[in-house]
């Protein structure tokens, strides 16, 4: 099983993205994507796996925290 996690691109230069991941930032390659700045990107091993809207995204994230707050119970 794998995780991905959802993040905005910030900046592009060549095949590699600056992306957001809620305040962490982190160097993605873009190889397998096509996608632009402001784009939200699921991330799993720093590549890039799938482009998804913003509501997606945020419902994603909401997900995770939401899981994480389970496991600390």
């Amino acid at each position: 099983m794998c995780v991905a996690f959802p993040g905005k691109i910030l900046e592009i230069t060549g095949g590699r993205a600056r992306v957001d991941f809620a305040g962490t930032l982190a160097d993605v390659s873009l190889a397998m994507v096509d996608a632009r700045v402001g784009d939200y990107v699921l991330v799993h091993a720093g590549m890039a796996i799938q482009a998804m809207g913003v509501d997606e995204a945020e419902s994603l994230a909401d997900l995770f925290a939401e899981a994480e707050a389970a496991a600390h119970e």
